[in-house]
């Protein structure tokens, strides 16, 4: 048994030779720098490398040695409340057809409504990220939160068609540093705990999404859009009261070098999980240079970054497209029934429009809760298969019940048809939260958040003119291009270069890939590189 201290030396008890010989080291001579160790039964075992006897250990070490308690449980619920921002989303599905009658938008005036929403996230998103990386995950979690709250009240008073395309932009460019409430909350979770976690915050959009359909239900028919609009910010509203309690990121402290804010935070959640901290000297090392693209693009993130892009490209693009056309689809019955009515319409006037009727919103209301299953499934797989597969498993269902859509089903194995897809392409998205904030360092996690983030918002600004102006030529075109570009996806996941399942977080980026998650990993340093 070989015992490993951080300043290099090594110790070897002859008489512990006895107790294990599971994992035999030999040592030639001392190394002046800790070398990664394969774990024989591929699990990891975190705790035992936050050894409580050494004289210094890593916020690393510190996160794993207290755990998951009290503390997480909190910081789920808030961050959630942020994440609960799918219900400024999800409005834009209700809130287009009602417009659309309303004030006699022509079509492409509706998908401006929504696209409008996706440009100013797709310009925020790498902001928000840098923000977050210069300044702390709190500071741009907290002024994105606020920003988008502001901005979404206000949207429910626009007088005119182009003062709510201003305002619902404003509340796109918020939205943007919204994500980042996952790289706060994955860097205070340990190990095992961080996939499950990521996954079940994202409980909390599907709960948004569920939440605004209801809202629509009981709020549409009597007070109107304006209203729903102005209470669709009420989880944002409760964040805003809460967001005091949120601590800054340890690992952030750490690299701007806040050593004593660091410890004091790391003392306080060992404090409220009741667990004891790791004996000795918490080590600082000090990065200035936080938050650039260029680390984004270095040789051992350059296809890491570039596959990434596209993979989240795929999942706004498919999933928002999905969005948009079950509205369309349910109002028409099925695809063929779609695809006969736009030939009737073209003699008629293009301002005839159609309410969401009841139905409609049983159904939207069906599809939705779709998520809360597409979750279960990525729960259930992402720890046992890894993180690239289960992004190409989710993608190619999506392709395949894409593909089915062009058969003339029913009503309701259109529904089911679009249950699985929305499941899948969810399960999909939420496992691309999951890879993103784990294969980059701490130095760049935000930006490398953001920057993906904003690639998904180009595809979900595309989107709105493929599954509301495209379908009107021709539904079958609109359904291959969904269907082609989730196989893309598919195989984009399975060449990522890293896999992070039982891996820990990296603080720096001036260190290759896997150089401080010594003995954490499952896999053998070659596959963690390019």
């Amino acid at each position: 048994v070989v015992k490993f201290r951080r300043t290099g030396e090594s110790s070897r008890s002859e008489e512990e030779d006895g107790i294990s010989g599971e994992h035999e080291v030999q040592i030639q001579g001392v190394r002046t720098e800790l070398e990664p160790v394969e774990l024989g039964d591929g699990a990891a075992v975190p705790k035992e490398f936050a050894n409580p006897t050494d004289d210094t250990f890593m916020v690393e070490d510190a996160v794993e040695a207290i755990g998951f308690g009290k503390f997480q449980w909190k910081l789920s619920v808030i961050t959630g409340l942020a994440w609960a921002n799918a219900m400024e989303m999800m409005i834009l599905s209700i809130l287009a057809p009602q417009l659309h009658c309303e004030w006699r938008l022509p079509s492409w005036q509706v998908a401006l409504l929504t696209s409008v929403v996706f440009v100013g996230m797709m310009s925020s998103s790498t902001l928000w990220g840098n923000i977050s990386d210069q300044y702390g995950r709190k500071t741009g979690l907290k002024i994105s939160v606020l920003w988008t709250l502001y901005y979404g009240i206000l949207s429910g008073f626009a007088p005119i068609y182009s003062w709510i395309l201003v305002l619902r932009g404003l509340v796109g460019f918020g939205i943007g540093g919204v994500p980042q409430s996952v790289t706060l909350y994955a860097e205070f979770l340990p190990m095992k705990a961080r996939a499950k976690c990521i996954l079940l915050i994202e409980v909390f959009w599907a709960l948004g999404t569920v939440f605004e359909v209801l809202l629509a239900v009981v709020v549409m028919p009597t007070l109107g859009w304006r209203w729903l609009l102005i209470l669709s910010a009420l989880p944002l509203l409760l964040f805003a009261g809460l967001c005091f309690w949120l601590p800054e990121s340890a690992r952030y402290d750490v690299l701007s070098g806040n050593q004593e804010k660091a410890l004091a935070t790391l003392k306080r959640i060992a404090t409220e999980n009741g667990a004891p901290m790791p004996l000795g000297k918490l080590v600082v090392s000090r990065q200035e240079d936080r938050g650039k693209m260029r680390d984004l693009f270095t040789p051992h993130f350059r296809w890491t970054t570039l596959l990434l892009w596209f993979i989240w490209f795929s999942n706004a693009f498919s999933y928002y497209g999905l969005v948009l056309l079950t509205t369309e689809l349910f109002q028409a019955g099925d695809v063929c029934s779609i695809s006969s009515r736009r030939q009737e319409v073209k003699a008629k006037c293009s301002l005839t429009c159609e309410y969401l009727t009841e139905e409609d919103y049983t159904d939207l209301l069906w599809t939705t809760l779709s998520e809360f299953p597409g979750v279960l499934v990525t729960l259930w797989i992402i720890d046992r298969i890894g993180r690239k597969k289960t992004m190409a498993l989710s993608f190619l269902v999506f392709s395949f019940c894409s593909l089915l859509l062009f058969l003339c089903v029913g009503r309701n194995v259109l529904t089911v048809l679009l249950f699985i897809a929305r499941a899948f392409i969810s399960g999909g998205f939420q496992a691309a939260y999951v890879y993103t904030p784990e294969v980059y360092p701490t130095a760049t996690r935000a930006l490398g958040l953001g920057s993906c983030s904003g690639m998904a918002r180009v595809g979900a600004l595309i989107t709105p003119f493929i599954a509301q102006v495209m379908l009107e030529s021709s539904v079958y075109l609109t359904l291959l291009v969904y269907s082609g570009c989730c196989l893309l996806a598919a195989l984009a996941s399975c060449f990522l270069p890293i896999e992070t399942k039982g891996r820990g977080l990296q603080e720096s980026s001036h260190k290759e890939w896997g150089q401080e998650m010594v003995g954490r990993g499952s896999h053998s340093p070659g596959e963690s590189q390019e």
